[in-house]
């Protein structure tokens, strides 16, 4: 799967910024900036981990920044970069 650069979100309360980039060692590595990283880090990983897997990406760099994004927007915002970075359309039948 040919990946280019791309990202979904912002930097808003409440939303996160998932930035996508090519990646430089085989595997899914997510590097995770939050203020609550200490609290919900695990489960942040873990939703944009399976959204992305699930839509058959499992080598990139992914940078996630996020200020307080419930479990939807993680979905929402990894879904949309995937789309972005990747071209395929997900919402297709």
């Amino acid at each position: 799967m040919e990946i280019k650069n791309a990202a979904a979100g912002t930097l808003e309360s409440g939303d996160i910024l998932i930035q996508i980039a090519p990646a430089t060692t085989a595997g899914l590595h997510i590097d995770l900036d939050s203020t609550v990283a200490y609290q919900f880090g695990a489960q942040i990983k873990k939703v944009i981990t399976e959204t992305l897997t699930g839509l058959g990406m499992d080598n990139a760099d992914v940078k996630a920044t996020d200020k307080g994004a419930l479990d939807c927007t993680i979905r929402a915002r990894a879904t949309a970069a995937f789309v972005r970075a990747t071209g395929k359309d997900v919402w297709a039948d």
